[in-house]
């Protein structure tokens, strides 16, 4: 059997260089091996719709759906932070964009 290397494009995070962005100066991907996506804001709606608007897109560029193995809710009480913490806990090589990487190291063996 032959070892097929996948090669993924990852930025300084390790996450996919085009993995959707997070619109939100708020948000942010952090690094665990389930990694929290997080969406903080003062209005928890605010949050889940931004969670929700990321979590289609990044499943639109995955072409499949983005394995989240929970959503966590939390709240910062301390001043100048945002009360809400919507965090999406994601597996670290959808983020990374290895479904995409796979696909198409299976077209390009596929192509003759």
């Amino acid at each position: 059997m032959t070892e097929q290397r996948v090669v993924l494009d990852l930025n300084e995070a390790g996450v996919a260089v085009d993995l959707p962005r997070l619109d939100h100066a708020q948000d942010e991907v952090q690094q665990v091996p389930y990694r929290p996506v997080d969406f903080r804001d003062d209005n928890l709606p605010n949050a889940l719709e931004r969670a929700a608007s990321w979590l289609r897109k990044a499943e639109e560029w995955l072409g499949e759906p983005l394995d989240v193995i929970a959503i966590h809710l939390d709240y910062d009480d301390s001043e100048n932070s945002p009360y809400y913490e919507v965090k999406l806990l994601c597996n670290d090589e959808d983020l990374a964009g290895a479904p995409i990487a796979v696909r198409a190291a299976q077209q390009r063996r596929a192509s003759p």
